[in-house]
């Protein structure tokens, strides 16, 4: 899911950027050390808002250059176990296919697609069902689950696994599809009227 967070920090405004707007300057020293950072806690990090620098700084002996405060937001992506989204294909490989959520790219595991034998047509780049004739391809979008987050260390981007063995998932036209062939006629409660029938009369005694 997306997330908006408030953040406080210490920033450095290195001595050749003196005399340059200082919310200026603080916004790009906040944007080089958070955007594009994957952490355990914040997840993926996209964008930084709302920079506010305090006007007051601080100087480090031997350092020239000055420490201030920052209040700052931050747009990030933090993906949840079970959580449901959508997404485009990006990439088809006999293994599996590549969704992108987000800013980032998850795992969809050939035996995590359907409940049919599955097989990889690497000319037409698809994965094919044998019995259901249904084939994923890329730029098709999908609605799957998430069911495993391992977020990046050490400059990794992180790994995410998806699954779409499960009912009301998959490619968006095989959901409508098996709505539309499998979905099951209301139940009529005693004394409710099929729509636009009209009510029988009851004859009047001669």
């Amino acid at each position: 899911m997306f997330k908006l967070i408030t953040l406080q920090d210490t920033i450095r405004i290195p001595p050749d950027t003196f005399g340059n707007p200082l919310e200026a300057v603080g916004k790009e020293q906040v944007k080089a050390k958070y955007e594009g950072v994957v952490d355990e806690e914040l997840g993926y990090v996209i964008a930084v808002s709302k920079v506010q620098v305090s006007p007051i700084g601080k100087i480090i002996p031997g350092d020239g250059a000055t420490y201030h405060k920052v209040n700052f937001s931050l747009l990030t992506f933090y993906p949840v176990i079970q959580e449901i989204v959508e997404g485009d294909v990006v990439e088809i490989a006999d293994f599996g296919a590549f969704v992108r959520i987000g800013p980032v790219d998850a795992l969809l595991h050939v035996s995590q697609l359907m409940d049919d034998f599955i097989s990889y047509d690497e000319k037409q780049g698809v994965l094919l069902g044998k019995e259901t004739k249904r084939k994923l391809a890329t730029g098709d979008h999908v609605r799957v689950r998430i069911t495993a987050v391992s977020l990046g260390r050490a400059g990794s981007s992180g790994k995410i696994g998806v699954t779409a063995r499960q009912p009301f998932l998959g490619k968006l036209d095989w959901v409508k599809e098996d709505l539309a062939g499998g979905k099951p006629e209301p139940e009529k409660k005693p004394g409710e009227e099929k729509e636009g029938a009209k009510p029988e009369r009851k004859a009047k005694a001669a």
